[in-house]
């Protein structure tokens, strides 16, 4: 008898799942497209003939690279035609999901924020950005999973820096303080109480909906405290009926969840600064909230 040829490295690969999930969801800014990358490696380790594939991490780390920069090209197209402003889907990170996020920079590396920002750069860009500030990658380890040269990777990381411009996490706000207000809004919406809420919005807050289309949300983002309280006044006097509300650790921190039953009805990302929130992130699009919806299901 002759002993089965041996397949593709499972408990490996199945240890490296996260880390390369946690890379394809900030090339994509998509959980669904993220897990579809990762398969999609699996499936090509899967085909290599055993003991092709000497550096299982550093391999993965390409394929599911370059995996992305496919789908980033088509994702574009996507995006210009989607109705109303486009968000990240929402991902639950207090089950380690993106990975150890421990420090503040870690945590930028996954917010809404950031990857709202990172859409304005090219697909090269932004995976050259990703590798190096997510990733800690060298420029000849980027150049190598990119298959460009070092200096260009140099030229392309600095023009990506420029671009995003991010803010800096060191001035972000504590874990705590942040859930501490995004608290205090959850109590406020849920009594709704408008003068509790005014306390929690700085006077320049923007509050953003993506719907896709599928769902009632405003196709501008909604600007000032006051007009703010009434769009919130008037969509709690609509929705709010047969809601929970609560606060879940999102993307790296504490947001507003709203659920019905075991529906996930909006997940609410925030900017906060100087004790205020200055943007509200608010995805309803029902199938941006199937992966966050798993989560908490199996929470």
């Amino acid at each position: 008898m002759t002993s089965p040829e041996p397949g593709p490295p499972v408990e490996e690969f199945e240890s490296l799942r996260p880390r390369m999930f946690g890379l394809a969801y900030r090339l994509l800014g998509s959980a669904e497209e993220a897990q579809d990358a990762v398969q999609d490696a699996y499936l090509r380790l899967s085909a290599t003939e055993p003991g092709a594939v000497e550096h299982l991490g550093a391999w993965l780390a390409k394929v599911v690279t370059n995996l992305c920069l496919n789908r980033l090209t088509s994702a574009r197209v996507r995006r210009e035609q989607y109705v109303g402003p486009w968000l990240p889907e929402p991902v639950l990170t207090s089950d380690g999901a993106l990975g150890p996020l421990e420090s503040a920079e870690r945590r930028d590396s996954v917010s809404c924020a950031l990857l709202l920002l990172l859409e304005r750069l090219t697909p090269t860009e932004r995976a050259v950005y990703v590798l190096r500030e997510a990733f800690a990658y060298g420029y000849r380890e980027i150049a190598g999973v990119l298959g460009l040269g070092e200096a260009n990777c140099r030229q392309l990381h600095r023009r990506a820096a420029a671009r995003v411009a991010a803010p800096d996490p060191r001035f972000a706000p504590s874990p705590r303080v942040h859930r501490e207000l995004v608290e205090a809004f959850v109590t406020a919406a849920r009594a709704g109480d408008l003068s509790a809420l005014e306390q929690t919005l700085a006077a320049d807050v923007s509050w953003w909906g993506d719907g896709g289309g599928k769902v009632s949300a405003a196709r501008r983002p909604v600007e000032g405290r006051e007009k703010v309280l009434r769009f919130l006044a008037g969509t709690r006097e609509r929705f709010a009926a047969g809601l929970d509300f609560g606060v879940a650790e999102v993307n790296g921190v504490a947001a507003f969840v709203a659920r019905a039953g075991d529906t996930v009805f909006a997940v609410v990302s925030f900017e906060v600064r100087e004790g205020a929130i200055v943007t509200a992130q608010a995805v309803l699009n029902p199938d941006k909230l199937a992966f966050v919806g798993r989560q908490l299901a199996a929470a």
